[in-house]
């Protein structure tokens, strides 16, 4: 049975966890804590929401959970990893490639001016637009659109996150990376070993990439055509 009085419970074990967590792996990301505002975005989205209604009990547990379609909503651990690596100041525009619940989405639009996400499967752009809408996330434009091809109208973002794992960073995506800019993504084989890396624009135009720590997220696919 889930309520106000467990969730409020749920939440703080979750802050617990992810904080021990943190420091855990500290050796690998080079960073003990998370900001302040990132661990507070994650104790007042309602999580529960995000998830399919039979999992709800659950969806304060510090693991991924299946939302449909062969996707998941990601850890919270590794939520609040990567969005702690964009190191965001509140002025930015960021893009998501990947949607999903829009669980991700709506940690970002509390710590970002606006959000822009592509999601591929148009029925999960739809559920997560109704639910970040009802949550009131004003800042956050979700299209159906292919990721690889990232969003070069609106180009460059001083932050881009990438929620599923291509094998190699796409050129694309760093070509839309503006300078100082930093984006975070998996990569690497489906059910194969993949890394958690940062690429950072430099002020003279070069990428500096970190390896970060090993994950496992599922794999960035192109979107289908209809027809």
């Amino acid at each position: 049975m889930i309520d106000d009085k467990n969730i409020a419970k749920a939440r703080q074990r979750l802050l617990k966890e992810v904080t021990e967590d943190a420091l855990y792996t500290a050796d690998w990301t080079g960073r003990k804590t998370f900001s302040a505002p990132v661990m507070k975005a994650l104790e007042v989205i309602p999580r529960h929401l995000f998830v399919k209604p039979e999992h709800a009990a659950a969806a304060y547990a510090n693991r991924p959970q299946q939302i449909g379609f062969g996707q998941t909503i990601s850890q919270p651990y590794i939520v609040a990893l990567m969005t702690d690596l964009l190191d965001l100041t509140g002025d930015e525009t960021v893009l998501e490639i990947g949607t999903g619940s829009g669980y991700q989405t709506a940690i970002l639009s509390r710590l970002a001016a606006r959000v822009i996400s592509l999601e591929v499967i148009e029925k999960l752009a739809f559920r997560a637009r109704t639910k970040l809408h009802q949550l009131g996330c004003d800042n956050v434009d979700i299209h159906v659109a292919d990721g690889f091809d990232g969003l070069p109208e609106d180009a460059p973002f001083p932050a881009i996150m990438v929620t599923s794992a291509p094998q190699s960073v796409p050129k694309v995506l760093l070509a839309q990376l503006a300078p100082g800019g930093r984006m975070v993504i998996p990569i690497g084989p489906p059910h194969g070993r993949q890394i958690l890396k940062r690429c950072t624009r430099t002020s003279s135009g070069s990428i500096k990439t970190e390896d970060l720590l090993p994950v496992s997220f599922v794999p960035m696919v192109r979107r289908k055509s209809e027809n």
